[in-house]
């Protein structure tokens, strides 16, 4: 199996972003649409070339055999020093090859060399997948709060990483 993990930009990439999630993530946990919206606007707010910064955002997809496969994004975050991983994302038919891996350790590399102190992300106790990722790579869970989100009744939980 042959991944490559390239920075968005090509015809399709963004739209593909905002697709995969929604159909994943109806298909696995039954979310409704205010999850696709959701993701709509994070890639609608990266997309903008007049407000972003491309020293200080970066997004990322992977490819299997040059069919997209997963995605990340890593933007600003609350504070000057932090960054944001966002919208992380691996099509449950290439799963279990590291892609997830491969995507997160894109957006630290990325988040360190653009000097960032902290990266942190925001996700839910169900994406038990992503979490493992994120702990193996050393993020810490720093809060956990219910909500009800996508339809669903979830424990929203933040994760932080020291760069």
């Amino acid at each position: 199996m042959g991944v490559v993990v390239r920075e968005i930009g090509r015809p399709g990439d963004l739209g593909w972003v905002v697709q995969a999630h929604g159909e994943l993530y109806a298909r696995e946990f039954g979310w409704d649409t205010t999850f696709e919206e959701l993701v709509a606007r994070i890639v609608a707010d990266y997309a903008d070339v007049r407000r972003r910064d491309p020293e200080r955002s970066r997004a990322w997809i992977a490819e299997v055999d040059g069919k997209r496969a997963g995605t990340v994004f890593c933007v600003p975050g609350d504070a000057e020093d932090e960054a944001k991983l966002r919208i992380l994302l691996v099509d449950s038919r290439f799963r279990g090859h590291g892609i997830g891996r491969d995507l997160v350790a894109a957006c630290i590399a990325f988040a360190r060399a653009a000097g960032y102190r902290r990266l942190v992300l925001w996700t839910n106790d169900v994406l038990t997948s992503a979490r493992r990722i994120y702990q193996a790579a050393g993020f810490e869970l720093v809060e956990q709060t219910p909500h009800h989100s996508f339809g669903h009744d979830l424990v929203g939980q933040t994760w932080a990483l020291a760069l």
